[in-house]
């Protein structure tokens, strides 16, 4: 398998705290990767930067390139970085939908970066882009809302409307960045379960930011975990274990040992009831 994100001596600094420290990470094609740690650990700046949505540090010689074109280096966004994050869905946590736009209008939003400037400003979508949007809300289960305010849906809902706009767009590579941290738990395993789908049936390579470890488990195979701006972690998923985790979050998280490996609570001797009123 070929690289499709490859990212070296990523530095980037906030003031003066330094949020990730020479982070260097590569990932396959058709691979699904959750990235883990605790808040402030540096996902979701790793993930901006991967996206063209942030620029790192100048000096330190950074590099990011997504599906062989570089995204950014040096501090510098390349200068076609537009056209390159027509091929990259984003998935924010708050959605980042239209309210007052239809299911179908906002779905239809994935379409601009394929289309010319003058038709997306008028929001002319012909025939074609109508049809691929309708399929994309089907593949999410809501094509029967396409025609309501995408405000009145649920949170759950509006976050499978924002994954259908990544298939409307024909995202080669998706990152979704916490995507079920304000879901209820349902809703978080239907998200889930989508992205993974388009994974397994587009050979879409998705990249994820999880606080929760255990969806991170059951749908991804590989976990990369970041601890104060570096990778702590970088490996199968279903290897993650108690310790490292509590290690990880601090906390953030306390995971109880197995039962075999916690001490178990002495019992209560009963004592007879003529003794206890003696």
């Amino acid at each position: 398998m070929s690289a499709v994100i490859r990212v070296d001596n990523l530095n980037k600094t906030f003031g003066r705290k330094q949020a990730l420290f020479d982070l260097a990470l590569s990932v396959d094609s058709g691979e699904m990767v959750a990235l883990i740690g605790a808040s402030g650990s540096g996902k979701s700046t790793l993930l901006r930067h991967v996206a063209g949505l942030a620029c790192c540090d100048r000096s330190g010689g950074g590099n990011i390139q997504v599906l062989g074109r570089e995204v950014q280096a040096d501090g510098r966004l390349n200068g076609e970085v537009r056209r390159l994050r027509a091929d990259i869905g984003y998935i924010f946590q708050q959605f980042n939908l239209v309210g007052r736009l239809s299911v179908l209008q906002n779905v239809l939003l994935g379409c601009l970066g394929r289309m010319p400037r003058w038709r997306g400003t008028f929001g002319l979508f012909n025939a074609q882009e109508q049809q691929r949007a309708m399929q994309a809300l089907s593949r999410v289960g809501l094509a029967d809302l396409a025609q309501q305010r995408a405000s009145t849906l649920s949170g759950g809902q509006q976050q499978r409307v924002a994954i259908a706009r990544a298939l409307c767009q024909r995202a080669k590579v998706i990152l979704a960045d916490e995507p079920i941290a304000s879901l209820d738990p349902e809703s978080a395993r239907k998200v889930m379960q989508i992205l993974a789908d388009i994974n397994r049936e587009d050979g879409t390579t998705v990249v994820v930011t999880l606080h929760q470890v255990d969806y991170a488990m059951r749908y991804c195979r590989r976990a990369v975990a970041l601890k104060a701006g570096r990778i702590h972690y970088d490996g199968a998923a279903a290897e993650l274990h108690a310790n490292f985790l509590n290690d990880l979050y601090g906390a953030e998280l306390l995971i109880e040992p197995p039962a075999e490996e916690a001490p178990r609570p002495a019992r209560k001797r009963k004592v007879p009831l003529a003794l206890a009123k003696a």
